[in-house]
């Protein structure tokens, strides 16, 4: 049965640029990278060498601190590269693809079978990276069991990928993944959903709860927030919803399938759509196919607000679901502070005129609008931020370390991504989801 969950706090944030309903299939990738520094802690340790050949579901590295928990290729094809960054921190393994490859195939599992078989299979077929936990916004540990699991199956950010129009199809695999991971814990699996005929909806063996109202209302920290929020000792896991599919189709194929359709907008794109692609591949691959406006562009691998800049020959992130181009904005407005505002977006009502058409699509570029400073008091971060913490406290208590603040003030259930709004209306300019990562680094390295 649904449940609703009304959000009143939050911006929706309108840009041009949507993508359109359609699925491009795209110019396929000749390399696919994988970048360690997605998976936040997790110092790599290679199993293989450069110019080794691998098929797709091979085993390239497992994290050095927790041995089971395996990383694998997407596709079959020959490690060409291994990059390396300060103190030989490895910061890239590029794999030249071989479309033709073969799969590695575990064997069909089925769903429902018991808890310490599906673990076992999920880390060894290389899905475990795909559930992350709370505290600390890492890939989860294995050796605890969460509280609950919890997935948002609405997407409500800015240029954000229609969930029910990618999934479409899928909800065997998805149906497979949400019962396989309900063996894990004791808690149940919690899924959001925007209405009814939501790909979501017809799942069995779940809480379903009907969010409405404006981002972040889609994000699953506010769906941990308004129903069973994190306290000290306690550990939540959740998925993101694209990452279903990845699971429930290794447990009824027995095979790692990286492939996922991705949403390609930005107002510096001329045919905005959507495209199938792998993880990890060239974002020229379809970038350049949709169409890129201008020669100064920010190329965004992930959502516009928490997205990762990349490099227009880079690659797309190990998470990423949605990939945007915009303006760069690294121009200088004269007296931009000090006259009326009819082209951005503010929920003041002082010189700016968002607030008279609320329905405005905006073409906004990667601008500040201003240079970083101390925090003003202004009251913004309340208005958009819907969870029962106090933003710019907590905030503050990040820069200065005060774990007992920290912890006080519910540091427990937060991660960078619950700090995006904020970020973006911060008269301070202050790097919100920035300061968040760090509190949560010194966290877990003082109390774990």
């Amino acid at each position: 049965m649904s449940k609703d969950i009304r959000i009143k706090k939050g911006l929706d944030i309108r840009l041009v640029g949507e993508a359109e309903k359609t699925i491009s299939e795209g110019p396929r990738s000749r390399t696919i990278t994988i970048r360690p520094s997605d998976f936040h802690l997790v110092t790599p340790k290679m199993v293989l060498k450069e110019g080794a050949s691998l098929m797709a579901g091979d085993e390239i590295f497992y994290s050095k601190s927790q041995e089971e928990i395996k990383f694998v290729s997407p596709v079959a094809g020959t490690i060409t590269e291994i990059k390396r960054g300060a103190r030989r921190v490895i910061t890239d393994i590029v794999i030249e693809a071989d479309y033709a490859g073969a799969t590695r195939d575990l064997g069909a599992l089925s769903p429902t079978a018991d808890a310490a078989t599906v673990k076992a299979r999920l880390l060894e077929g290389g899905v475990w990276p795909f559930i992350k936990q709370r505290p600390y916004d890492v890939v989860a540990n294995p050796t605890v069991s969460p509280k609950a699991i919890f997935i948002s199956g609405v997407n409500t950010g800015p240029l954000a990928a229609d969930l029910d129009f990618v999934l479409a199809g899928k909800e065997a695999a998805l149906q497979a993944a949400v019962t396989a991971l309900g063996k894990l814990t004791d808690g149940g699996v919690h899924v959001s959903i925007g209405s009814s005929a939501s790909v979501f909806a017809s799942l069995t063996g779940v809480t379903t709860y009907t969010v409405k109202g404006p981002h972040p209302a889609g994000n699953v920290g506010t769906l941990i927030n308004k129903t069973s929020p994190i306290n000290k000792g306690e550990t939540a896991w959740t998925v993101a919803a694209q990452d279903l599919v990845v699971i429930g189709e290794l447990l009824l194929t027995g095979k790692f399938n990286a492939q996922r359709v991705i949403s390609v907008s930005g107002s510096s794109i001329k045919a905005p759509k959507y495209y199938r692609t792998i993880i990890g591949a060239e974002v020229s691959t379809f970038a350049y196919d949709a169409g890129v406006e201008g020669d100064n562009n920010r190329f965004i691998s992930g959502n516009v607000l928490t997205g990762t800049k990349v490099k227009p020959d880079g690659a797309l992130g190990f998470y990423a679901t949605e990939f945007v181009v915009i303006p760069e904005g690294d121009d200088y407005e004269f007296f931009g502070w000090n006259k009326p505002v009819f082209d951005k977006i503010s929920p003041s009502r002082a010189l700016t005129f968002s607030w008279l058409q609320p329905k405005k699509k905006y073409d906004l570029d990667t601008n500040t609008n201003g240079e970083h400073r101390a925090f003003v008091v202004t009251g913004n971060y309340e208005e958009v931020f819907p969870l029962d913490i106090y933003p710019m406290q907590i905030l503050k208590a990040c820069m200065v370390e005060d774990l007992d603040e920290m912890e006080a003030l519910g540091m427990y259930e937060v991660a960078p991504e619950d700090f995006a709004l904020t970020e973006f209306m911060c008269v301070s300019k202050q790097p919100h989801q920035e300061i968040i990562r760090k509190g949560l680094d010194v966290m877990y390295k003082e109390i774990g």
